[in-house]
């Protein structure tokens, strides 16, 4: 027994554990070739179709994010020419009050001036009649003084209104001359 023992180690120590045998170099290559067929033909296809898939959406994305991009340019470029515009149209109306103010200024100027004028107009209106009556009272009461003095000069009264009058007109004629 020991000889067979020591026959049978001989064997196998001829033999290389590195190197498999035929026999399972066979199957293993089968089953290798069976995986491969089963890969291609099923697995390729789909994992190639999966791809394409997400492919075609992250195009998408950025079609629709180019899109969007796009569009808020346009906007932008929108907000801006009406803000442009809203900048003008407020100068515009800044424009417009200022001369409004002007005009409204030189109206209540004018407005003050002929004001003035006419209270003016009417203050020497005023006077004028004042005058003209603060004159004819005076000669009234000059005229009458000055009767009573001629009287009392001349020792008689002077009761003739025309005569009166005439002297009297004459010495306010005198007093004016001599001005």
């Amino acid at each position: 027994m020991l000889n067979a023992l020591v026959t049978s180690a001989a064997e196998e120590a001829a033999h290389n554990p590195l190197i498999p045998a035929w026999y399972d170099i066979i199957w293993s290559g089968l089953c290798f070739v069976i995986i491969l067929l089963v890969v291609w033909r099923v697995a390729l296809p789909k994992l190639y179709e999966l791809l394409d898939a997400r492919s075609a959406a992250i195009e998408g994305n950025i079609a629709k994010a180019d899109e969007a991009q796009k569009q808020a340019e346009a906007a932008l470029e929108e907000y801006t020419r009406q803000l442009a515009e809203a900048r003008t149209e407020a100068g515009e109306i800044r424009e417009a009050a200022r001369e409004d103010g002007k005009k409204i200024v030189a109206e209540a100027k004018d407005a003050a001036t002929s004001e003035a004028a006419r209270i003016t107009a009417t203050a020497h209106t005023q006077i004028e009649a004042e005058r003209q009556a603060a004159l004819v009272s005076l000669r009234s009461e000059v005229g009458t003084l000055a009767l009573d003095l001629a009287g009392g000069v001349v020792g008689e009264t002077l009761s003739d209104d025309a005569r009166a009058t005439a002297v009297v007109d004459r010495f306010l004629a005198d007093l004016e001359a001599a001005k």
